[in-house]
């Protein structure tokens, strides 16, 4: 299941490749799940419990969605949030972010779609790629 995870995660956002040993801890930390057609990897999610912010009242998560390219377009996606979003839910977040690579126009859009607008970008140190992060409207919630 780690190793499909990983797969699904280092197409989509290659600049932020994980190895097996990185996808362990982050499954540790984190929900990791992959979403299959019949027996097909289609895609993966990530949902990163709720943690408390300074400054803001509730709990943030964030929940991520990616899809293969080839299987874009076919709901994969919606389900993929929809189920992370209900999981945060449970976990008591309150505010729900997601964080897309900017070149990933579809995934920005996507987010979007959903009523995710952009809080933050920036670039990692000593990494040249541009990094969105985005939350969740209240009304979108």
């Amino acid at each position: 299941m780690l190793e499909q995870w990983r797969h699904v995660h280092n197409v989509i956002v290659p600049p932020a490749a994980m190895d097996l040993e990185d996808v362990r801890q982050r499954s540790a930390r984190y929900l990791l799940e992959n979403a299959y057609l019949g027996d097909v990897l289609v895609g993966c999610s990530t949902v990163r419990p709720p943690e408390a912010e300074a400054g803001t009242e509730g709990t943030t998560a964030t929940v991520i969605a990616r899809v293969l390219p080839e299987y874009r377009g076919r709901g994969f996606g919606t389900a993929l949030y929809e189920n992370g979003l209900a999981h945060a839910r449970v976990l008591g977040a309150r505010v729900v972010e997601t964080c897309v690579l900017a070149a990933n126009v579809e995934g920005v859009r996507f987010a979007e779609r959903r009523g995710f607008v952009e809080i933050e970008r920036y670039v990692l140190d000593g990494e040249s790629d541009l990094w969105l992060d985005l939350r969740l409207e209240p009304s979108a919630a």
